[in-house]
């Protein structure tokens, strides 16, 4: 390199020739070598499996006790129409994980919240409020909108869903790892 870049304010001369170096690539052999793979087939059995017969179980009459002393085919006379409109109380269906806030995972700090709302008639959530919050000023805001996407199986009286407030929920926060 040293002797094309002193050789660039004179003109080549026959003795510069020998010192310039030229390199040319040499093609390797492309060729593609095939193996010889035969392919063995499987041999034929010699005879096909029998066929089994399908049992005949009439499930009518059949005695389902299996030596227990328990009937596990009671005669139940259960409505459908019942199953949908009973009365119970509301049931979380859907609770969401709250993100954790970053200046909180910043500086290692964990804690909870309790948060307060309605459970309405379609099982959403609304009115969120908070009720405590430890630390106070790091949790509140992540924990009432993991609270605002809750889902619940709304309270039913007589068949009808109806309103539940005061529902409270207590979030917390840890970081993972950490003791």
């Amino acid at each position: 390199m040293s002797a094309l870049i002193a050789t660039g304010k004179n003109p080549i001369t026959k003795d510069d020739i020998g010192k310039i170096v030229d390199f040319v690539r040499i093609k390797e052999d492309e060729s593609v070598r095939l193996k010889d793979r035969k392919v063995e087939k499987p041999e034929k059995p010699e005879a096909p499996p029998p066929t089994l017969p399908k049992p005949q179980i009439d499930p009518f009459k059949a005695n389902l006790s299996m030596n227990t002393g328990f009937n596990l085919n009671p005669n139940l006379n259960i409505s459908t129409d019942s199953l949908a409109s009973s009365d119970g109380d509301y049931l979380p269906i859907v609770k969401v994980a709250p993100e954790y806030p970053r200046r909180a995972l910043q500086r290692g700090i964990e804690g909870f919240v309790i948060v307060e709302f309605v459970v309405t008639k379609l099982g959403t959530v609304q009115d969120v409020k908070v009720v405590t919050a430890d630390p106070p000023g790091y949790f509140e805001r992540a924990a009432i909108k993991a609270a605002q996407r809750f889902k619940y199986k709304p309270k039913v009286i007589n068949g009808e869903p109806v309103e539940v407030a005061g529902v409270q929920n207590k979030i917390t926060f840890k970081i993972e790892g950490k003791r």
